[in-house]
């Protein structure tokens, strides 16, 4: 976990893909810093792995089983998740998939896949929770975007429209929700170790020209999104607000 400290005892964060990679490490870093998490995720064993490692560094989460594509599901999750807490304090966005194709191979099926859970779902997620957050009057909204809400890669058209998406629409939610002291964010990630990325990493060729790209010449690990994230959820972020944070080791800044 990250040496970054914040305190956040008392509030109630959520957080979507905790099963694996990055989400699980946003939602263990959240308990860690005193947060009841409300745990979403497809895989219920998943969420029970992240739970019990939760609850054995002595932290409080809730598990909640969500297909984040369904907008029904959403809301009816998150309803459960006030009627349990009573209230949503942060609410992290961090469900993503890829398909890997080129443009040429692209298929319906995947691309709406892709678009279902990584747009589709984090903008239903934000506004479900955005909806109690303006009955609050205060709340903090952290999507998980990617270096590639701004730049292109290849086999990824599909992933980067998601991508892309989540950065734009989270600057309209930041406008609009701003009289309620609500703030939306987005982190930018490059590719960061996780069982998501560990595949790809085995084409020795695509390491290293991911390598190449970004300037700190590694690739990122979940501590480095976490960190960020703590942030944003703290209230050291207060006048952080419609904001793309990259976290890409500089790649898009050469």
């Amino acid at each position: 976990m990250p040496n970054f400290k914040v305190d956040l005892s008392g509030q109630v964060a959520v957080v979507t893909g905790a099963g694996n990679g990055i989400g699980k490490a946003c939602a263990i870093a959240l308990a860690d810093s005193g947060a009841q998490v409300a745990l979403i995720d497809i895989s219920q064993a998943a969420m029970e792995q992240t739970q019990a490692e939760i609850t054995s560094r002595g932290g409080s989460c809730t598990a909640y089983l969500c297909d984040v594509s369904n907008v029904a599901a959403i809301n009816e999750t998150y309803q459960a998740i006030v009627d349990y807490y009573g209230r949503i304090d942060i609410a992290v966005n961090s469900a993503g998939i890829n398909i890997q194709q080129r443009g040429e191979e692209v298929t319906e099926e995947a691309w709406d896949r892709i678009m279902g859970i990584n747009a589709k779902g984090a903008f239903f997620c934000s506004q479900a929770a955005g909806r109690i957050m303006i009955k609050q009057r205060k709340g903090k909204i952290i999507n998980i975007g990617s270096a590639m809400s701004v730049v292109g890669y290849v086999k990824r058209s599909a992933y980067c429209a998601s991508k892309g998406a989540v950065a734009q629409f989270t600057k309209v939610l930041a406008g609009e929700w701003a009289p309620y002291n609500v703030t939306v964010n987005t982190v930018a990630p490059t590719f960061i170790n996780t069982p998501f990325t560990e595949p790809m990493f085995k084409d020795a060729e695509f390491k290293a020209d991911v390598e190449r790209r970004i300037l700190l010449n590694r690739i990122g690990e979940v501590d480095d999104v976490t960190g960020t994230v703590l942030y944003l959820a703290s209230d050291a972020s207060d006048f952080v607000t419609g904001s793309i944070v990259m976290v890409d080791g500089g790649w898009t800044a050469w």
